[in-house]
């Protein structure tokens, strides 16, 4: 069982809870975005010590989202799983309590009514399924999985690796299999999978990544970047890219498009790779953005003289 309560937000009387599974070795930050060098980290004194460290070295996570929404119980992506075989060491048959996280948060395997899938990478398909009795089975057996047709498209037609088969044998044929995975076909401007949930499409790192907008009571929203940002340093800098986008120029588009579109609002970012305090709101700083996290103040840091919190 986790140590302290999970973190929850809330977004117009639903609330939100960070379902952690590990926290990413240092050695993500330059081998994921290696334009993110020390010297550009350590220009924005805003990150520190949250979202890096004072050398420079970004802090990342895995984690996922749970929340009720139209009167269902839903999970936004499942991280990387227990004991699986994977290329990356720092993935390799990992053994955490990310169930036991899920379970304390309210959200029992059992009971998650909707899974829903930003894009099929191992670090987010992980959990879709658990080991039993030396099979791979769906870790939430009443649950509607769902992905974007697209995205599903393209891996059917691409030439996958050895560990990217194995990947998908163990974490997404399984759902498949058991009738449980559903391909959506999402709109330009995006589309309503149940009340109060919205996919959008935000293509680049690959063909069919989506985003997750979740629209409370009240008309306040929430949304959960998936892989479009996975560090609060491509606010400063949307130019810095992935080293596995499909279409670096394409994801570079998808994320000034959605940063623009949120610079300003009320609306709650929320990273599904930033490291606490993970949830803030996007505020125009010059000619680009950075995040103010949430419940944090607008303030003149000494240190750069820009804006920080």
């Amino acid at each position: 069982m986790p140590s302290s309560p999970t973190p929850t937000w809330t977004v117009g009387g639903s609330t939100v809870h960070r379902i952690d599974e590990t926290p990413l070795p240092p050695e993500t930050g330059p081998w994921l975005l290696p334009g993110a060098t020390a010297d550009v980290v350590t220009r924005h004194a805003w990150l520190r010590p949250d979202f890096a460290d004072h050398a420079g070295t970004l802090r990342l996570d895995s984690h996922s989202f749970a929340f009720e929404a139209g009167g269902l119980r839903v999970l936004v992506d499942t991280g990387i799983g227990n004991g699986k075989t994977r290329a990356n060491p720092a993935w390799h048959d990992l053994r955490t309590g990310y169930v036991d996280h899920l379970t304390a948060a309210g959200f029992p395997p059992d009971a998650v009514d909707l899974v829903i899938l930003t894009h099929l990478h191992t670090d987010h398909v992980g959990w879709n399924t658990r080991e039993v009795d030396g099979a791979w089975v769906p870790t939430f057996p009443n649950a509607r999985y769902v992905t974007s047709r697209t995205e599903r498209d393209f891996w059917a037609g691409h030439a996958m690796d050895a560990p990217r088969r194995q990947m998908f044998d163990d974490s997404v044929v399984p759902i498949e299999e058991a009738g449980l995975l559903d391909l959506v076909d999402v709109a330009p401007k995006g589309t309503e999978l149940t009340p109060g949930v919205r996919l959008l499409p935000t293509p680049g790192h690959t063909p069919g990544h989506i985003a997750v907008e979740l629209t409370g009571g009240d008309g306040r929203t929430a949304l959960i970047t998936g892989d479009c940002i996975h560090h609060p340093v491509q606010f400063a800098h949307p130019g810095i890219g992935s080293c596995v986008d499909i279409d670096p120029e394409q994801s570079e588009r998808s994320r000034r498009a959605l940063l623009g579109s949120l610079a300003g609002t009320d609306t709650l970012v929320l990273g599904t790779h930033f490291p606490p305090p993970t949830a803030g709101h996007v505020i125009t700083d010059g000619d680009t953005y950075r995040l103010l996290p949430h419940g944090a103040t607008h303030r003149v840091d000494q240190e750069d003289g820009k804006n920080q919190a």
